[in-house]
């Protein structure tokens, strides 16, 4: 499956990320990260959760030090990482220079003093998206198995 997806994640402190080329001073609260996998959607964000992983991506480093509290799963044929780092950066406040380097967005990373889910929610449902919220690898597991069954019927 392909598509992008968010992820919920919470640093408990202020705490200093430092990846292979850059270092970013994050503040205590909540993130949301965007992020898309234009093939094995399920997979990509199935990694994120493993504490144990080769540390290739920004949000790897940053997943070291902090809790990933859900992922949204959101399928789509067409590339739309961009347009949702947008929109979520309307909201949120960003982090520059955090991934998207393949982009034309200064940053994939949005910080949050209050839990963000409802936002989320409200900008997924107004861009009239198809999504799923998941805590596990295991729900994603489950939610690909139904969606294989729902294509195959």
């Amino acid at each position: 499956m392909r598509g992008s997806y968010f992820l919920v994640i919470y640093l408990d402190r202020d705490t200093k990320i430092k990846t292979k080329a850059k270092e970013f001073c994050l503040k205590k609260g909540y993130y949301i990260y965007v992020g898309s996998a234009m093939n094995f959607l399920e997979k990509r964000v199935a990694r994120h959760f493993k504490k144990e992983k080769r540390l290739h991506w920004h949000i790897d480093f940053l997943l070291q030090k902090a809790q990933l509290l859900s992922a949204y799963l959101i399928p789509s044929r067409e590339r739309i990482e961009e347009t949702l780092s947008r929109i979520v950066g309307e909201v949120f406040q960003g982090v520059e220079g955090f991934g998207a380097s393949d982009l034309s967005v200064k940053t994939n990373l949005y910080y949050s003093m209050y839990p963000p889910d409802e936002t989320i929610c409200n900008i997924l449902n107004s861009k009239g998206l198809n999504w799923k919220r998941v805590k596990s690898p295991k729900e994603i597991m489950d939610w690909r198995e139904e969606n294989v069954e729902d294509r195959e019927s």
